[in-house]
């Protein structure tokens, strides 16, 4: 009874935002700087088309907009830009509702705004883009830099006699430079609620950094087939003390951490494939830059290396339908001597495996079905992992799994109205009683409604 009005609730939750809805009268920065729709770029925002992908490795640079030029000359800089300024602006309501509700709290949560992205995306130079984000989150209450591509340099040339597309790129979160939709930055789901209940486990590379790093590197794709990156990222705490000490962060990355990504991709007919892997090695200090509080940096460390497996699939069915497929699996090996001396592993060596795949059914540009399954599992560590109201485990598993649903519908190019709902079988270890305080995994499945509009 109590999931028949979960249900009855968010449908009448929803259909009231629909009703709300306020129309959008523009497009995006990127379809105001090259003249063409949304869809030219997306499937699923921010899900990329094959041409979304050669326009993001090509710096965000192509453009239709006016520009104002001058050549310059030996003694002159010159001058490209374009007479608009590319900003954009993403709002996203939304609606939420646990199974359970969470102790001491409410449920059936409405955020309006859940959250506001600016935009600074596009072309600079000639050779010169950035996809630069702001947020606003109402939990926060205040905007910061969220994932960004602060700049993309790219050029074309020829190797081997075939097309090779090289350039540098500065970002602050591992994958989010990536092309494809299987990679943990840019992968499914990208919508999520903020009252969703937080798992005890994920590795490192897996959204675990995002925002608190800045990584340059550089990369390359040679004859439209063969991709490569290596990039290395450094701690920045955005929001902490300068010069950065450290207290309080969970992550303190010791030197520059690498990461890399190799891919191939090809298509035949109304086929796309893409096979990859991607990993990332890091030392890290928990808490602190500084272990003994009275020297520079020393002591022990929290070693993580991280290695994954994905592949993308696209076919196109009929004239404008298209079959989608995401996946990825990351292994990562730890040694956690660090926090194993403070006192908050029980032991030093662990490891994680997690598993995603998705399948995306596009009809058409304006209604889309996506679902697929999550499992994390790992090492048992009852101090690492231990129990806690809600967030903890009482067996100090790391397991976690589910699956994902979600339809979403597009009035417009430019405006989303979604349904998701996240179903666990297991949650921090366990399907039932995880936390040894009585609550069950399907307690924190998660209903949840929301707009998305970019003007």
């Amino acid at each position: 009874m109590y999931r028949f009005k979960l249900l009855i609730s968010t449908v009448l939750a929803f259909g009231a935002i629909l009703l709300s809805a306020p129309g959008a009268q523009a497009t995006a920065s990127f379809s105001r700087q090259t003249g063409m729709s949304c869809n030219t770029c997306h499937t699923t925002f921010p899900e990329l088309t094959a041409f979304g992908r050669d326009f993001k490795l090509n710096g965000y640079t192509l453009s239709a907009a006016k520009e104002i030029t001058d050549k310059g000359d030996k003694k002159n800089a010159g001058l490209s830009i374009l007479e608009a300024l590319p900003f954009s602006i993403n709002i996203k309501a939304a609606y939420t509702a646990t199974g359970n509700r969470q102790p001491d709290t409410r449920n059936n949560n409405i955020e309006f705004p859940q959250q506001v992205n600016f935009w600074y995306a596009g072309k600079i130079t000639d050779h010169i883009g950035s996809y630069t984000q702001m947020t606003y989150g109402v939990q926060a209450n205040h905007f910061g830099f969220d994932n960004s591509d602060f700049f993309r340099y790219s050029r074309s040339t020829k190797l081997g006699g075939k097309s090779f597309v090289w350039g540098i790129d500065a970002n602050n979160d591992p994958t989010f430079e990536d092309l494809w939709a299987s990679t943990p930055a840019y992968g499914f789901p990208w919508a999520a609620p903020d009252a969703i209940v937080p798992t005890n486990a994920a590795a490192l590379i897996d959204n675990s950094l995002g925002g608190d790093v800045l990584g340059l590197g550089g990369y390359g794709m040679w004859n439209d087939h063969l991709y490569g990156n290596v990039t290395l990222y450094r701690t920045q705490h955005i929001g902490g003390s300068q010069p950065a000490n450290g207290v309080g962060f969970a992550h303190n990355i010791k030197g520059a951490a690498p990461y890399w990504r190799f891919a191939w991709q090809g298509g035949k007919g109304n086929n796309f494939l893409e096979l990859g892997t991607y990993g990332m090695y890091a030392k890290s200090f928990p808490g602190t830059l500084s272990p003994d509080q009275t020297s520079a940096i020393s002591g022990p460390t929290d070693n993580y290396t991280d290695a994954a497996v994905d592949l993308s699939y696209e076919r196109k069915v009929g004239k404008v339908d298209l079959f989608v497929v995401h996946s990825t699996f990351i292994y990562e090996k730890q040694d956690l001597n660090a926090s194993f001396q403070a006192g908050v592993a029980g032991r030093t060596a662990h490891d994680l495996r997690t598993f995603r795949l998705d399948a995306d059914y596009h009809f058409g540009t304006k209604y889309t079905l996506l679902a697929g399954p999550f499992i994390t599992t790992g090492t048992t560590d009852s101090v690492l992992y231990a129990p806690a109201a809600v967030t903890g485990s009482a067996n100090g598993s790391p397991k976690n799994s589910g699956a994902v649903a979600q339809f979403a519908y597009w009035p417009m190019q430019n405006i989303e109205f979604g349904l998701q709902y996240r179903a666990y079988t297991n949650f921090n270890g366990a399907g039932k009683n995880y936390d040894g305080f009585g609550r069950n995994a399907s307690g924190n499945n998660t209903a949840y409604a929301f707009i998305w509009f970019s003007f």
